[in-house]
């Protein structure tokens, strides 16, 4: 395990790593005895860095939640990071391909809590009761390490988010059958995924539940008005200045955005 300064240390070179948009070295190669609790410590402090310079925490992103990203990343769980109030984009947007390094998008869903979730033993109908909203979304992850991570190197990475896309149809978690719905992700008029949510976790709000436990322990709990993304069920697509993306949720509408 590592001490609170080179855990500062290492949450300081992620953070500036992400304002310079150059890669560094892997922190379980800095640090080869970094821990998950270490990694999840780092990047809380980033967080806390980020707050310092008058950003806001507006929700949460989890990921690792299909069983292939899992044993890509010989991870048996999913992982989860923050997002800021800076990271969030509307539908139309048009977003600057410079502030990041590598830019992959993923379509999911987003759940919009109404009141506080907390564990142990939460569940899908606890998060459902919890949700006043759910909405259309997309992620763009991006890396602020090099290749190749181990899980401690994604998580302390604010587990690759990087910003988030709201747009489309909102609903309320009982309006339909949220485990199916369906979703195609276009770049430059051609289909690239497709998916359907039930491919995170067998319904998406499972890994919102997961989460609410996990924090448990920690002393932590989802709050009332938080952001919380479920999950892709697609694979990431990477973009790059020019490439104009729309998700197709179906009866959900659809999310357009553009980057140069």
């Amino acid at each position: 395990m590592l001490d609170n300064p080179t855990r500062q240390k290492l949450a300081q070179s992620l953070l500036a790593a992400a304002d310079n948009c150059q890669p560094i070295a892997q922190l379980s190669t800095t640090c080869p005895q970094m821990t998950l609790e270490d990694a999840y410590a780092i990047q809380g402090l980033w967080q806390a860095a980020l707050e310092a310079r008058g950003a806001r925490r507006v929700g949460t992103k989890i990921g690792l939640t299909s069983r292939a990203m899992q044993m890509a990343s010989k991870f048996n769980e999913p992982d989860y990071g923050f997002l800021m109030d800076d990271m969030l984009f509307n539908d139309g947007a048009v977003i600057a391909a410079r502030r990041f390094m590598a830019p992959r998008l993923e379509i999911e869903l987003a759940f919009i809590l109404g009141r506080d979730l907390e564990g142990p033993n939460a569940r899908i109908h606890d998060v459902l009761r919890a949700t006043e909203f759910v909405t259309p979304a997309m992620e763009i992850i991006d890396y602020r390490t090099h290749t190749p991570r181990q899980i401690v190197d994604t998580i302390a990475d604010n587990a690759a988010a990087a910003a988030m896309v709201l747009g489309g149809r909102t609903i309320r978690p009982f309006d339909l059958d949220i485990r199916w719905v369906g979703a195609t992700l276009s770049k430059n008029g051609v289909i690239e995924e497709s998916g359907v949510s039930a491919a995170v976790m067998g319904h998406p709000a499972a890994g919102i539940a997961w989460l609410a436990n996990k924090l448990h322990p920690l002393g932590g709990k989802l709050r009332a008005g938080e952001i919380v993304l479920a999950g892709s069920f697609t694979r990431p697509v990477a973009v790059a200045p020019g490439d104009v993306i729309q998700a197709d949720f179906g009866a959900l509408g659809a999310i357009g955005v553009s980057f140069v």
